[in-house]
């Protein structure tokens, strides 16, 4: 039985045949791929040329990108027109080609166009320009810096950025100031003690000279910068006399990280922000029972930039000394100052849009081809 099934087996191989290969319709079918494909990739060529020249009409268009790239779906549908024009057998193309020199045509359009946006072929994106005042108010006696990030995809150098600043008294200046790894610094010492509001412009353009980025800002020198919101009357010695369950508050005028103040010049303590006020009271370690006190308060200013990991600070000192009589409870110095957090840098992931976009085509390309390549060996 087993014999019988080996020689029918046999024979059914014996009777197999392979198809006959027609080599002329293969051939046929592989030349006009490749001139679908060639030509795919022209016509992606020819428009994104185009599409840049729209791009370049288009400059401050806020749909600038979504016009283009609906011209480029648009202009797809010659595609189809072009084959036939040029008499090529379409009768076996099927969705499969069809799919195929869309995608051609659409990865060959944006990698040529992004390329053609970009430097060094074309720029129009002016210096990116972030800026800070640190602080924004201050009190006589302190410093305030200027900070500034300033970057652009074809680059900034320090004799193309301009910097003024104009005093209370009306007066305008251009004072020396750095830039470093695209880091712009300057800090004001406000030596004649001028009070009320400074103004300052900064001006960077790019190393190409074809676009400009400005910004103005201000910051004010005030001596009520830092003030005792209450208990009154802490400007003269001896001061209110105050027990643990007093509440001690202070008005900032400036955004800060942190608002603290040493009691006798001793320790430093932590007030905290209630919505309105720094607030702290007798209760704090570092108050002494049954004595007089003399308190000064600081401020502590920290910024970053988004996604630098470097700290700018500044501090104010309040030119004024506040003065208080302390009771003689036992609660009063034996609270713990409380822990402030200070801000640290922000890291966000931003999308890099276009080298993304850029990898995607490019694998997509070369998926395309594999498989051509593969199905041309089937």
């Amino acid at each position: 039985m087993a014999k019988k099934r080996k020689e029918k087996t046999e024979e059914e191989e014996l009777d197999f045949k392979l198809p006959k290969f027609d080599e002329e319709k293969f051939l046929k079918r592989e030349r006009r791929n490749i001139k679908t494909t060639f030509l795919s990739f022209l016509f992606g060529f020819l428009i994104a040329v185009i599409s840049f020249g729209f791009w370049s009409l288009l400059s401050g268009n806020d749909l600038r990108w979504e016009l283009v790239l609906l011209f480029c779906v648009f202009n797809a549908s010659w595609l189809k027109y072009l084959f036939i024009k040029l008499n090529l057998d379409l009768t076996d193309f099927g969705r499969k080609g069809w799919f195929t020199s869309y995608a051609i045509y659409f990865f060959t359009w944006l990698l040529v166009f992004l390329v053609l946006v970009n430097p060094p072929f074309y720029d129009d994106e002016s210096p990116l320009v972030e800026v800070v005042a640190l602080p924004s108010m201050q009190e006589l006696g302190g410093t305030v810096k200027i900070i500034a990030r300033i970057v652009d995809n074809v680059g900034v150098e320090k004799q193309n950025i301009d910097f003024n600043l104009i005093y209370p008294d009306e007066t305008s200046h251009s004072p020396e100031f750095n830039f470093e790894d695209s880091i712009f610094s300057y800090t004001y010492e406000n030596t004649g003690n001028l009070v009320g509001t400074y103004e300052f412009t900064l001006l960077a353009t790019d190393i190409n000279g074809h676009n400009t980025s400005e910004i103005v800002g201000t910051f004010v020198y005030d001596n009520d910068t830092i003030k005792l919101a209450s208990p009154a009357g802490a400007g003269v010695a001896p001061g209110p006399a105050v027990t643990y369950a007093d509440s001690i508050r202070f008005d900032v005028g400036a955004d800060v990280s942190r608002m603290y103040y040493k009691v006798n010049d001793g320790v430093e303590i932590n007030a905290t922000f209630d919505g309105d006020y720094y607030e702290t009271s007798p209760e704090m370690v570092g108050w002494l029972r049954g004595e007089n006190a003399t308190v000064n308060a600081y401020v502590d200013i920290v910024y970053y930039f988004v996604n630098l990991n470097e700290q700018f600070n500044n501090t104010i000192v309040d030119t004024s000394t506040y003065y208080f009589g302390v009771s003689d409870d036992s609660k009063v110095g034996t609270e713990v100052s409380p822990e402030i957090a200070i801000p640290g840098p922000g890291l966000y992931m931003v999308p890099g849009f276009e080298l993304l976009v850029f990898v995607i085509s490019l694998v997509v390309v070369v998926l395309i081809f594999k498989y051509r390549k593969k199905d041309r060996r089937n």
